[in-house]
């Protein structure tokens, strides 16, 4: 069955709130076997309200709108709904006596406005709310159906698990299952990775295969229609088999695996350490280390060594070299890198110091950086430039600093297992 998910809210349309409710609706949705096809996202505008409501019943089975449930004037998503579908509503006694219930555990009486929250269209199924005042609502019309949820994402989330999941389950029966496996790859553009796989997706039906890039990283996402999760894991198995002969060189991960977190295993299992001097990305590498729990296994400290001073007396930069060659250069950065291996005694040592903008600094553009691991053997640097804004340049910086940390814990302990 084709869904198609609306978001009502002029704020989502202003960027001013983060529109996580499809993401939590889709996912679960495809998991059920449903074909959740559109999303539209539209503002508190009646007119506008109508025609994506009007547009989304003739293309999908299933619509749910999410928001617009709640008491003020600005709260329209049942009005427009009840119009459309030509719905009388009565005062539903036990929906009122819950939202009174709601406001008297917080020692109030609901307001005269909250009455309009328990007006309910004649022969809808109304969704409870355990987290709220606006309940849900599942109105059968013609050959489609129309689900009502709140706005508020623990709201939806809670009446979801309680009230709508087992309703569809019980309604619709098995639609079979869509499951989705997402490989993680580095050190590859997207033109090289849709050159190399390019036949598996022209070629594609089920599992469909697709391709994105996300800073700095290729993700790769195979996506499986089947009657059973065994049928539609062992498809999404044989996929990556054929995908992993063309691109193995290149994945380093699945699902909701990261370059942090991948580094963190690998760090965990040698039993070894690593430390960090980050200059312009003001410490953003090590915490997103510290994101993955037990990081305290194998980071064992991080400096910020923002400026020539604390380069100098923190981790043993020579002023030589600073005066030298600057703070911007290849020698400061395996100076650092050196200096923090010995200040922490930890096995590996990562620096970052280059410019991250917006403007020059000791005469060096924007985007360079230099980026260095110090290791018991050797020292490695490599030169980068990255052309993005400031705050974008140091999430790239940083993820391509953990990147290349990787790629040294390998290269010294000749792993067999490559990433």
């Amino acid at each position: 069955m084709v869904v198609e998910v609306i978001n009502t809210g002029t704020e989502l349309l202003l960027g001013e709130i983060l529109n996580t409710n499809f993401q939590y609706l889709s996912k679960h949705l495809n998991s059920m076997g449903f074909d959740v096809l559109y999303q539209t996202t539209v503002g508190d505008n009646k007119n506008r309200m109508q025609e994506a409501v009007t547009h989304a019943m003739q293309r999908a089975d299933i619509v749910i709108i999410t928001g617009g449930l709640g008491p003020t004037r600005g709260d329209i998503t049942k009005d427009t709904v009840t119009e459309i579908c030509g719905l009388e509503c009565y005062l539903d006694l036990d929906t009122w006596g819950r939202i009174d219930a709601f406001f008297a555990k917080k020692g109030s009486c609901p307001p005269p406005n909250n009455d309009k929250q328990a007006m309910i269209p004649l022969g809808a199924e109304v969704l409870q709310n355990d987290m709220g005042t606006a309940p849900g609502l599942f109105i059968s019309h013609q050959d489609k159906y129309l689900i009502l949820l709140p706005g508020p994402p623990s709201e939806l989330t809670d009446m979801c698990e309680k009230q709508l999941w087992p309703l569809l389950r019980q309604r619709f029966g098995n639609l079979g299952i869509i499951l989705s496996r997402t490989l993680h790859l580095r050190g590859i553009g997207e033109s090289l990775t849709a050159e190399k796989i390019d036949d598996l997706v022209t070629q594609q039906t089920n599992p469909t295969i697709a391709i994105y890039a996300r800073r700095g990283e290729i993700l790769i996402r195979i996506t499986a229609k089947a009657d059973s999760s065994k049928l539609a894991i062992s498809m999404l198995d044989k996929a990556e088999v054929v995908l992993r002969e063309r691109l193995a060189a290149y994945i380093y991960g699945t699902d909701d695996d990261s370059l942090p977190s991948i580094a963190g295993k690998i760090l965990s299992a040698n039993h070894q350490t690593v430390a960090f001097a980050e200059s312009c990305t003001g410490g953003l590498a090590s915490s997103l280390i510290t994101d993955i729990p037990g990081s305290s296994e194998y980071l064992l400290g991080s400096v910020v060594t923002y400026t020539n001073m604390a380069k100098h007396k923190l981790i043993n930069v020579q002023q030589q070299t600073l005066d030298e060659f600057g703070a911007v250069s290849r020698e400061t950065a395996c100076e650092m890198a050196v200096g923090v291996r010995s200040l922490m005694g930890s096995d590996y040592g990562v620096s970052i110091t280059g410019n991250a903008g917006p403007g020059e600094s000791e005469n060096k553009p924007v985007g360079l950086v230099y980026i260095a691991v110090a290791t018991k053997q050797a020292v490695y640097c490599q030169e980068h430039r990255f052309p993005y804004g400031r705050v974008e340049n140091k999430l790239r910086i940083a993820l391509t600093a953990i990147s290349m940390l990787l790629d040294k814990i390998n290269q010294e302990n000749n792993s067999e297992d490559k990433i």
